[in-house]
């Protein structure tokens, strides 16, 4: 029995090492540089925005929520915007910007598309004023809707004109969604003398000229349509058009001009006629002392041959007495022929004063009342007129244009003198 065991024994033990001995035998070589241990990164201590985009984009009426970020515990700080355009706002204490474009914005101008916006957004530390953060963003919006940009002149599409009147407005813009770059003008009528409109806010000047409405023409109104084209970069184009409906025009300048022609044409006239009245009334006189002197001669010659031929007893002085009586009627067509009738001189004389008081009056009654009187073209010509009359009238009266025995002073003061005025004085019997 125990040799049993003792041989048992034996086996196992020769079991267990046989195991042993297949083990495996390959040294394991051990790295002797002791490894790094992973490093920790301090905290970060400068304040910044981590999650900032720098440019963002909107369509109109579309919706921005952004969430900004912070390297740091956010219950400590709040949020600001600087520069920011009409509807951005940011929630101050978590960050979040919020945008809604609606159109009513760019409607009313307040925004517009395709501009940059540049805004400055902040982060601050309620407890310490110096741990703060500025930065920036650009927003741009844009539509996909073209509204095109309109053209608004000052005034209104009908005007009413007349020659020589001027023109000015300005031609105002309604932005869409680009500007208007340039401006051209179009009219139906070739124009010249005008200030040009090229871009918004231009003014438009014009003076219509006298000779805008040629005599030939059949009609005395013109209707002139101008059309103002705005483009913008894309070639989008918008027309205002406006009807300027121009009648004939008094030229003041040279209607006033020949009015002072005329007037001055009638005082020379005036004072012609004056010379010439001056010099038939005092040949009247003349002829009227002259007319006296015979008409005594005649007569004293006839009542001595009458006395001759009643007295005398001899037959000489009865012949002298027969004779004398024919002398003195002889004399008669003699006087006639030295000093004629005064009737046709007097009437002369009477119808010169009396055209010379009618162009007085004429004058008086059509002389102009300022630089632009509505009525100058009829009294033109009503002094015209009259002035054409009167020469007419006196056309076979030679005319004393210049006498150096008479002055216009010395023919003026006769004219005027109260005893000449009683002479030629109308009698009403």
């Amino acid at each position: 029995m125990r040799l049993l065991l003792f041989v048992l024994s034996l086996l196992f033990s020769n079991i267990v090492f046989s195991q042993e001995a297949q083990k495996d035998t390959i040294i394991t070589v051990t790295d002797t540089i002791p490894a790094a241990e992973p490093e920790v990164n301090p905290a970060d201590s400068v304040l910044r925005i981590t999650n900032l985009n720098p440019f963002f984009t909107l369509q109109v009426d579309s919706v921005f929520v952004y969430d900004l970020e912070i390297n740091k515990p956010p219950q400590h700080y709040f949020w600001f915007l600087k520069n920011a355009p009409i509807g951005l706002k940011i929630d101050k204490n978590t960050g979040v910007l919020f945008f809604k474009a609606d159109k009513s914005f760019f409607k009313s101008g307040k925004l517009k598309y395709d501009i940059p916006y540049k805004v400055e957004v902040g982060i601050q530390n309620l407890r310490d004023a110096k741990d703060r953060s500025e930065s920036s963003f650009t927003l741009m919006f844009y539509n996909t809707e073209v509204i095109v940009s309109r053209l608004k002149p000052t005034i209104g599409s009908t005007i009413q004109l007349e020659e020589g009147d001027s023109l000015q407005f300005r031609v105002q813009c309604e932005e869409g969604s680009f500007p208007i770059e340039q401006i051209n003008i179009n009219s139906n009528y070739p124009i010249s003398d005008f200030k040009a409109v090229n871009k918004c806010d231009d003014e438009f000047k014009w003076m219509v000229p006298y000779d805008f409405i040629r005599d030939n023409d059949t009609s005395r109104q013109k209707i002139l349509v101008l059309q103002f084209i705005g483009t913008d970069k894309f070639r989008n184009a918008d027309t205002a058009t406006i009807r300027l409906f121009i009648k004939t025009g008094v030229n003041y300048p040279q209607k006033n001009l020949e009015h002072l022609q005329v007037v001055n044409e009638i005082k020379k006239y005036v004072t012609n006629l004056k010379l010439t009245f001056y010099m038939v009334s005092k040949n009247i006189k003349t002829n009227k002392n002259t007319r006296t002197t015979l008409d005594i001669t005649g007569s004293s010659t006839a009542m001595l041959g009458t006395i001759i031929s009643t007295s005398g007893s001899s037959s000489t002085s009865q012949s002298l007495g027969k004779i004398l009586p024919s002398v003195g009627l002889t004399l008669v067509p003699v006087k006639e022929a030295v000093s004629p009738n005064k009737v046709q001189e007097q009437n002369t004389a009477s119808q010169i004063r009396g055209t010379i008081k009618r162009l007085d009056y004429i004058m008086t009654e059509n002389m102009l009342v300022g630089d632009r009187d509505p009525d100058i073209l009829s009294k033109s010509k009503k002094l015209r007129d009259e002035l054409k009359q009167s020469q007419l009238q006196l056309v076979d009266l030679p005319l004393v244009e210049f006498d150096p025995r008479y002055s216009e002073k010395d023919a003026d003061a006769y004219f005027n003198n109260p005893k000449v005025n009683k002479k030629y004085k109308l009698k009403v019997q």
